[in-house]
C-alpha cells in the first residue's frame, strides 16, 4: 500500500470532500460502563474549520457519554469515490445558539421538531487528532497529520499500523 501524510490546509480541504460526500457518519463513544457505541450523524454541510459540529440533545447518552470520556472515532464513506476515514478525535458538548442556527438543515427535523430552537438541543464538538483514509481504487493509507484549526505538531502520524 502507498500513500502519505498530509496535515493542515491540505488535510481539511480532503476532510471537507469526504463530509461532502459522507452526509452521514458513525460517532462512536465510550460508553459509562466502558463498551463502545456508535450510531449515525448527520455531518454539517459546511467547510471543515477544525472542527466538525452535531446537533444532539442535552439529555442524551451521546452527550453524557461525551462528558465523561471525550475520545471519539468518527467512520465515514465515499461511496462514489471507494473511500473510506476514520478520524479519532476529542468531543465535548457546546451550546452554541448561533451556530445551531448557523448548521441548521431541515434533514434535522425528525429530531428537532422545533428547529434550533428545540428545547435541549446542543451541539456535540468534535477536535479531531489524526485520520486515516484508505482508497479502495488506489490502494493508498493517507495519514492525515493535525487537522485542527490550531494544530501545533505533536508527534508523527503511526505508521506501524499501515495495513487492514
Amino acid at each position: 500500500m502507498s500513500g502519505g501524510v498530509i496535515g493542515g490546509r491540505q488535510a481539511r480541504a480532503r476532510i471537507t470532500e469526504l463530509i461532502r460526500a459522507s452526509r452521514i457518519c458513525t460517532l462512536t463513544t465510550i460508553s459509562l460502563d466502558g463498551r463502545l457505541v456508535g450510531r449515525p450523524m448527520t455531518l454539517q454541510r459546511a467547510e471543515f474549520d477544525g472542527q466538525l459540529w452535531f446537533h444532539a440533545n442535552a439529555a442524551s447518552s451521546t452527550v453524557r457519554q461525551v462528558r465523561v470520556n471525550p475520545e471519539v472515532v468518527l467512520s465515514l464513506h465515499d461511496p462514489q469515490a471507494q473511500v473510506w476515514a476514520s478520524i479519532t478525535g476529542s468531543a465535548r458538548d457546546d451550546h452554541d445558539q448561533a451556530r445551531a442556527e448557523r448548521l441548521w438543515h431541515p434533514g434535522l427535523a425528525a429530531w428537532f421538531p422545533d428547529g434550533p430552537a428545540t428545547a435541549g438541543l446542543t451541539l456535540i464538538a468534535v477536535h479531531p487528532t489524526a485520520a486515516r483514509c484508505w482508497d479502495a481504487r488506489g490502494g493508498q493509507v493517507d495519514l492525515i497529520g493535525p487537522v485542527g484549526a490550531a494544530s501545533s505538531g505533536g508527534p508523527p502520524a503511526d505508521r506501524r499500523e499501515e495495513g487492514y
